[in-house]
């Protein structure tokens, strides 16, 4: 059977990448922890993984702003490569400050594609101008209905969130969560598309804003993918919600565990996608 490799990248901030490294390995990979200075000093070490993986934190003490730094040292030394790297069909997951890094790097939301490295949106401060750490319901958005000859579709071309449930329900930690586009096109491009992947949202999956949306995201966006549905990033930690035990009401309804551990699903997609395509 096929070795499953991903890398979850670390540098001087970051806190949650064993937390990662745990969940990959919980999918059914394997997961090496490897620092930044060692990837630009020899370029070839990503060619050994299947997965990228950006975790939560705070890099380089959020100076500038949330994940600035790193998305500069990556693609002022790693663009080419990272472009291979995408080009080949692999993964990158960017998780909450991993977000804000992909974001700010121009790697998300990608709209013309090919790895432009265009910066089309940005995270930045809560409107409620405080760092947030509680949990929160998202709901999948798939791409709008289309009409083919008598028949409707509508596609989900993230390979992270197959079969996921329509709600789901994760932790936040941030204080520089609130996604904005550039502008009304890139809004619109990432609609029809079918690139917003998760949209804050009461338990229902209604979008209803404060405090469902906990910092003012524009569209209520809690996470978006590249074209390809193959990079995905989002503010929420599905690597903190990977266990029934991890839900804050598992004691109340030990009964309803399909319901917890909503997060493992996530990882479980892209282990599969590695398997089946790579």
């Amino acid at each position: 059977m096929k070795k499953v490799k991903t890398i979850i990248l670390r540098t001087a901030g970051t806190n949650c990448d064993i937390e990662t490294a745990y969940a990959f390995q919980a999918a059914g990979a394997e997961a090496d922890l490897v620092h930044i200075n060692e990837i630009i000093k020899k370029k070839t070490v990503l060619d050994r993984y299947h997965i990228l993986a950006i975790p939560g934190g705070f890099t380089y003490g959020d100076d500038v702003a949330s994940g600035k730094i790193l998305a500069n040292e990556l693609k002022f030394n790693l663009e080419s490569k990272l472009s291979g790297f995408v080009n080949r069909g692999k993964l990158i997951i960017g998780i909450c400050n991993g977000f804000q890094v992909l974001v700010k790097m121009g790697l998300l939301p990608s709209i013309k594609g090919k790895n432009k490295y265009d910066i089309e949106a940005t995270l930045s401060l809560n409107d409620s101008g405080k760092f947030n750490a509680r949990w929160v319901h998202l709901s999948k958005r798939k791409k709008e209905k289309v009409k083919s000859g008598k028949r409707e579709t509508n596609d989900d071309i993230c390979v992270w969130t197959k079969g996921l449930s329509e709600v789901i329900y994760l932790p936040i930690a941030h204080a520089e969560g609130k996604f904005i586009p550039k502008d009304s096109k890139v809004l619109d491009a990432l609609r029809k598309k079918g690139q917003v992947v998760f949209r804050y949202s009461d338990q229902n999956g209604c979008l209803k804003g404060y405090p469902h949306n906990p910092n003012g995201s524009v569209d209520d966006i809690a996470g978006i993918c590249d074209p390809t549905g193959r990079i995905l990033g989002m503010m929420p930690h599905p690597e903190r919600h990977i266990s029934y035990l991890q839900h804050p009401n598992w004691r109340r309804n030990p009964e309803d565990k399909k319901a917890m551990g909503t997060g493992l699903g996530i990882f479980k997609n892209g282990v599969k996608f590695v398997k089946d395509n790579l």
